[in-house]
C-alpha cells in the first residue's frame, strides 16, 4: 500500500487521475490509506469538532479533543469534563477553506501571552521572558514573518509582514500599488472574487474618481455549462493583451473561492508584469493550501487571512507580501546604483507608528522614516493576541513542509473525487422529467494542478437546504454558498481518508432522501 500511495502522489503531481482498487470504495480501504499517511500525526494538534460539541448550546468548560477525547479545560480550578456532550464521535470537518479546526497550542501561545502581560505589563514590548514561545510583542510580527518563509515562498522575512486583516491590508496595498494615470487606470479582476474584494476593488477606482464602469475589467468564465465557470489561462492572458495599454494593476485571486480553480499564479504574473502591469494576489484560499514562491515568481504584492488554511482563529490577523524590489526605495526619490542609474523611488503608503524603523518609534519624530521591506507598510501596533494565535498556527506548519502536505492534499482530494464520481456513475439522487439530470456537479477543475484541498459541489436547484441539513445531523461540517454550491475541504493537516470516506455516506444518504423529498 505505501509504494501504492506514493505512485498516487506522483501521478496527481502530473496532472493525472489516479486509478484506485475496485475496493477503495470501503471504510477498511480508507484505513489503509490513513495507515500509510506520514502525516497522519498532525490531526493530533487539533481540537476536531465532535458530533456532541457540534450541538451545544452554552459553555461548560469541556472541549473536544483532536480524536474525540476530551483534552479539558479548568474552570474555578476544576478540570471539565464532558458529559453535557455524550457523542463524543469526531465530525467530519470539511470546512477549513472557511475556519481552520483549533490547533491546541493555541492555548498556550495565549496563556505565555497573557501571563507576560500581567507580570510585567507595558514591558512586554521590549521583553521575551525565558521559555516563553512567544518574542517580545513590537518582534512577534518578524517572528510571524520569519516563520512563514516556506508558506508563501519568500527570499527572507523582510518580505512578509503580518498586520491588521485581509481586506484592510488589501486596500493598504492598493494605496502603494494602485496609482491610476490617465492612459494607465484599468484594474483587471475575475468575474466572481470574494464579495470584500470586490468592495475593495470597486471602491478604490471611485477614491481616484474613476468609475468601475470604464476602470474594471472582469475576466469572466467559459459561458458553457460544460466548461463548469472554468476561467483558462489562455482567455486570462488574451485579456491581459487586450487591455494592456491601459491597465494599472492586475489583481486575482490565487484560488478561486467559488470554484476552488487554482490559477498559474507564476504564468500570469510573468505575463502581465512584462507589459508593465503591477500584479497583487488574494492567496486567502491558497496559503498553507499550495506550493508558493512569490518571490521567484515576481509577485509585486499580495494579501492573505490566517484563519482558514493556518487556522489562526475567527477574524485573525493577516498578512502581507511585498517583493524586495521594492524595498529599496527611500523617500528622498530613489535609490542610485554605482553606474549613476537611478533604479528605485519611493512607494508612497499610507503612514503609521509601527511602519518606522523599529530604533526611531519611540524617538516620537515627525518625520517618517519607513522600516525596510513589507514592514514599512505596518501602520498600527499589531494585537499581540492574534500574533500569538498566529505564531502557534505556525508552529504546527513547523513539524512539516508544505511540499509534504501538499503530496497528501492532492491524494485526498483526489481520493473524495473518486468516491463522488463513484455516486455520480451510480445515479445517486438524480432526478427530472426522465430521471437524467444528477444530483450534483463537481465544478472544481479535474486536473489536480489547477485546484488545492476543494471541491465545489453545484447542486441541483432547491436541494441546497435539505441536502445541507442532513449533512449536519449526520455530523458533517462543510460551506454552504446559496444556492446551490456546497464546498468540500479536505484539509491535509487534520483530515483523513476514512473522513472522505464517511462524508461521501452522508452525503449519497442525503442526496438519496431529498430525492424522495422533492418527489
Amino acid at each position: 500500500m505505501d509504494s501504492e500511495y506514493q505512485s498516487f502522489i506522483k501521478t496527481l503531481r502530473a496532472g493525472l487521475k489516479p486509478k484506485f482498487a475496485p475496493d477503495a470504495n470501503t471504510i477498511d480501504y480508507a484505513r489503509q490509506l490513513d495507515a500509510q499517511d506520514k502525516l497522519g500525526f498532525l490531526r493530533e494538534n487539533f481540537n476536531i469538532p465532535t458530533k456532541g460539541s457540534l450541538k451545544k448550546k452554552a459553555l461548560s468548560g469541556s472541549i473536544p479533543g483532536g480524536n474525540g477525547a476530551i483534552s479539558g479545560a479548568k474552570q474555578n480550578g476544576t478540570l471539565k469534563t464532558n458529559g453535557d456532550t455524550p457523542d463524543d464521535t469526531p465530525a467530519i470537518y470539511f470546512v477549513g477553506n472557511s475556519l481552520g479546526a483549533q490547533p491546541k497550542c493555541i492555548r498556550t501561545y495565549l496563556d505565555a501571552q497573557l501571563e507576560t502581560w500581567a507580570s510585567i505589563g507595558v514591558n512586554g514590548h521590549f521583553t521575551s521572558l525565558d521559555n516563553s514561545p512567544l518574542a517580545s510583542w513590537q518582534d512577534m510580527a518578524a517572528d510571524c514573518a520569519q516563520k512563514s518563509l516556506d508558506l508563501v515562498g519568500a527570499a527572507s522575512a523582510s518580505e512578509v509582514v503580518y498586520m491588521n486583516t485581509l481586506t484592510v491590508n488589501l486596500h493598504l496595498m492598493m494605496a502603494s500599488f494602485y496609482r491610476p494615470t490617465e492612459k494607465r487606470h484599468k484594474i483587471i479582476a475575475e468575474w466572481k472574487p470574494f464579495p470584500s474584494d470586490s468592495y475593495a476593488i470597486a471602491s478604490q477606482i471611485q477614491w481616484h474618481g474613476l468609475s468601475p464602469s470604464t476602470s474594471l475589467i472582469e475576466i469572466h468564465p467559459d459561458p458553457d455549462p460544460k466548461a463548469k465557470l472554468y476561467i483558462s489561462t489562455a482567455q486570462i492572458l488574451s485579456l491581459i493583451n487586450e487591455h494592456a495599454d491601459t491597465t494599472a494593476l492586475l489583481l486575482l485571486p490565487g484560488i478561486q473561492y467559488y470554484t476552488g480553480q487554482l490559477f498559474d499564479i507564476p504564468l500570469i504574473t510573468a505575463h502581465a508584469r512584462a507589459r508593465g502591469i503591477t500584479v497583487g494576489w488574494d492567496l486567502a484560499h491558497a496559503v498553507g493550501n499550495v506550493e508558493l514562491a512569490l518571490h521567484e515568481w515576481g509577485v509585486d504584492f499580495a494579501v492573505w487571512c490566517t484563519y482558514k488554511y493556518l487556522n489562526a482563529g475567527p477574524g485573525a490577523i493577516g498578512g502581507a507580501f511585498v517583493h524586495e524590489r521594492h524595498h529599496l526605495n527611500t523617500p528622498d526619490g530613489g535609490t542610485v546604483a554605482a553606474d549613476g542609474e537611478k533604479t528605485g523611488y519611493y512607494r508612497h503608503r499610507l503612514a503609521g507608528w509601527y511602519g518606522a524603523e523599529k530604533e526611531a518609534r519611540f524617538e516620537m519624530d515627525k518625520v517618517f522614516r519607513p522600516a525596510r521591506g513589507a514592514q514599512g507598510w505596518q501602520v498600527s501596533n499589531p494585537s499581540a493576541v492574534d500574533l500569538a494565535s498566529v505564531r502557534a498556527a505556525l508552529s504546527v506548519f513547523g513539524q512539516t513542509g508544505m511540499g509534504a502536505l501538499r503530496d497528501k492534499a492532492v491524494v485526498l482530494t483526489g481520493y473524495l473525487e473518486w468516491l463522488l464520481d463513484g455516486l455520480l456513475k451510480e445515479g445517486v439522487g438524480r432526478g427530472g422529467e426522465k430521471g437524467e439530470e444528477p444530483a450534483f456537479r463537481i465544478i472544481t477543475p479535474e486536473n489536480p494542478l489547477e485546484r488545492g484541498s476543494q471541491l465545489s459541489l453545484l447542486l441541483r436547484g432547491g436541494m441546497l437546504e435539505g441536502v445541507s441539513g442532513r449533512l449536519a445531523e449526520g455530523g458533517v461540517v462543510v460551506d454552504v454558498r446559496k444556492p446551490d454550491v456546497i464546498r468540500v475541504a479536505p484539509v491535509p493537516m487534520y483530515c483523513r481518508f476514512e473522513d472522505a470516506w464517511g462524508f461521501v455516506e452522508v452525503f449519497k444518504k442525503a442526496l438519496q432522501e431529498e430525492r424522495w423529498t422533492q418527489e
